[in-house]
């Protein structure tokens, strides 16, 4: 490397003339415009002058710009500095040159930044990913941060001490995932019951050209269909899909839900809540199958399942067990020829490790559970040719840090489902909105889950302000006990009829009897059978209506709502707090926050891995706003 690599750093001086004299060989000169010497004297001083004469084969710096001149000449294993002006000698005296370097010469690759393209600020940098960065070690040893430039030695080239990609947050998660359902971002918002996922957050995230499911688990078939037919008119191919919750106890509304899926053209469907497979999600996914010309199963629907164990994930990866494909053609709903092609059809191609998230979760750290679900992936794809096996990340997923976790994991896509219940198109109400908003990472708790009361599933809900976990484990608890409602002593009795159900037990029952009456008959007489089953309907009653007045924003029973969040929406509240996002939120802008901060972690790892020291503040991520001119962007 010649003394020439020098001149990059002479000239930030910005003098009008710049003279290099080696001790043996050509000077290097070096005309320009000018008129900033003093200027950026002051402002960077002599110290890259001294450094630069640690170069033994340099005798003489000179800047010149006008009237002023500086020097610095080589004096035996010293220098000397001097300073005129207009002639006169402002400044001349000896300087120590630093002690030379006992590391050996730099012999790695070389980059000539330019000039126009430098960063000062590497957090700003690293915030935008769209622009690579090269990182340069400058004459005093400290990174410099470039956006251009061109590699190889020349005039200006300096060590290259770290490439830094561009990072797009189209580009985080599997490509497949994008093409496969037509997404800009691999980023789901996830089916939240109850209609809180509601028409207007599915078409929102639509309309972005992101996929959001409805969130039809517990609501009315006639509500469902509703909803599925307010959707209809978006473009053909949007990305959007509704829940199928698994209906161990009502497998009837389960199969009406996928004849009603069927017949509005449902493409996408967020299996929840599954332990195993079932025949409507089996016939869901297969309906329709037939085979192109070379043999290549082609299928309509897409099937995503979320699951927090390994046993429930296998049987969604593979293709439908045989006896269940030989029950579908005996029931109509398969030939013999789409059983034969679905014998090697995965029912899922997309599953989601569904971490410590709200609502039905086993509490699983992503960490562990992640990894061992893309492992049973990794065995089970070859058993499934043809078909791109993609496994996604759930649970706790509030920040661009976790979400770009995530993604470092191997995640091929992520789902948020918390922090989207408080924005402006949750089919929530403003008060659980509030409650919400004021949320910490601790305020959380585990409760009975209404829809699986009997056997003890939890669902994970907000602790602040409500009592609801405490009070559903109390039903609970009563109803392990004792055999019937009749036999809750009177003092027990007194008080649920006061605090919880704030009405007489019979009362309750009678209205739970008419509602089960017509929904589903078989229940109110196997109540009249069975004593403790009736006690379970009874109570399922008041673990039922506290999600309802979640919704509607009952003033009167706050302390019951039963509102389904993980800690995820803790951390997005400390993430947002001071920003538009704080108090104004809105799903899309939420996706596009996450995603470009999410790409801007991944910049800071690049630069961390590659050993570039990095100011405190850089891991403060900004909240981007969603571009006003994108939010349409359904075109290709």
């Amino acid at each position: 490397m010649s003394i020439a690599s020098h001149l990059e750093s002479l000239q930030r001086y910005e003098a009008g003339a710049i003279r290099l004299l080696p001790v043996d060989g050509e000077e290097e000169l070096v005309l320009s415009e000018g008129g900033g010497l003093e200027e950026g004297f002051e402002r960077i001083g002599r110290a890259p002058l001294v450094k630069i004469m640690r170069d033994t084969r340099v005798a003489e710096i000179t800047l010149g710009d006008g009237p002023l001149e500086i020097h610095v000449r080589r004096a035996g294993a010293k220098a000397r500095f001097s300073v005129h002006y207009d002639g006169q000698t402002i400044v001349d005296e000896p300087v120590e040159l630093p002690a030379l370097s006992t590391s050996p010469a730099f012999s790695g690759p070389l980059f000539r930044p330019a000039p126009d393209s430098r960063a000062p600020d590497p957090a700003h940098a690293l915030h935008r990913p769209g622009e690579p960065l090269y990182v340069i070690e400058d004459e005093l040893g400290r990174p410099r941060w470039y956006t251009r430039g061109r590699h190889g030695p020349g005039l200006g080239a300096r060590p290259l001490l770290a490439t830094i990609p561009s990072l797009p947050p189209e580009s985080l998660g599997a490509p497949s995932f994008r093409q496969a359902h037509r997404c800009r971002y691999a980023y789901i918002a996830g089916a939240m019951a109850g209609g809180i996922a509601s028409v207007e957050l599915v078409r929102a995230m639509a309309q972005a050209r992101l996929l959001a499911f409805f969130g039809s688990g517990g609501l009315p078939l006639a509500a469902v269909r509703e909803a599925i037919e307010a959707l209809s008119d978006l473009p053909e191919g949007a990305p959007w899909g509704a829940n199928l919750l698994h209906n161990p106890t009502e497998p009837a509304v389960e199969e009406a839900t996928v004849d009603l899926y069927l017949e509005r053209g449902v493409q996408r469907v967020s299996a929840s809540a599954y332990i195993d497979l079932s025949p409507a999600v089996v016939r869901y996914r297969l309906h329709g199958i037939k085979a192109a010309p070379d043999g290549t199963p082609i299928l309509r629907q897409h099937v995503f399942a979320k699951v927090s164990r390994p046993e429930v994930a296998e049987p969604f990866l593979k293709p439908a067990p045989q006896s269940m494909l030989r029950e579908l053609v005996e029931r109509g709903a398969l030939t013999e020829k789409q059983a034969r092609i679905a014998a090697q059809v995965p029912i899922a191609c997309d599953i989601t490790a569904e971490a410590d998230s709200g609502g039905h979760t086993d509490h699983r750290p992503l960490v562990v559970l992640l990894p061992i679900l893309q492992a049973l992936r990794d065995r089970i794809a070859p058993l499934v040719p043809g078909f791109t096996l993609r496994v996604g990340a759930a649970g706790g997923l509030g920040t661009p840090a976790s979400v770009w976790a995530a993604f470092a994991m191997g995640a091929d896509y992520v789902l948020t489902g918390s922090v989207n219940q408080a924005t402006l198109e949750a089919g929530t109400s403003d008060l659980t909105r509030q409650l919400l908003c004021e949320a910490s990472y601790t305020d959380v708790a585990s409760g009975p889950a209404p829809d699986m009361f009997e056997i003890g599933a939890k669902v994970q809900v907000l602790s602040r302000g409500s009592m609801y976990a405490r009070r559903a484990q109390q039903l609970y608890d009563l109803y392990r006990s004792v055999p019937s409602l009749e036999a809750i002593p009177d003092k027990e009795r007194s008080r649920l009829e006061r605090q919880i159900f704030q009405r007489p037990l019979d009362e309750v029952w009678r209205g739970t009897r008419a509602y089960w009456s017509e929904r589903d008959p078989a229940q109110v007489e196997r109540a009249e059978r069975e004593p403790r089953h009736k006690m379970a309907l009874t109570f399922r009653w008041y673990l039922g209506m506290t999600s309802r007045w979640a919704r509607t924003g009952e003033q009167s029973r706050k302390r019951d709502f039963q509102i389904w969040c993980g800690p995820a929406i803790g951390g997005f509240n400390d993430w947002v707090d001071g920003s538009e996002l704080q108090t104004r939120r809105s799903v899309v802008p939420i996706a596009h926050a996450l995603m470009i901060g999410a790409a801007a972690h991944g910049r800071i790892s690049a630069a961390r891995s590659q050993g570039i020291p990095l100011p405190p503040a850089v891991c403060q991520v900004p909240i981007v706003p969603w571009p006003a001119a994108e939010p349409g962007a359904m075109k290709e």
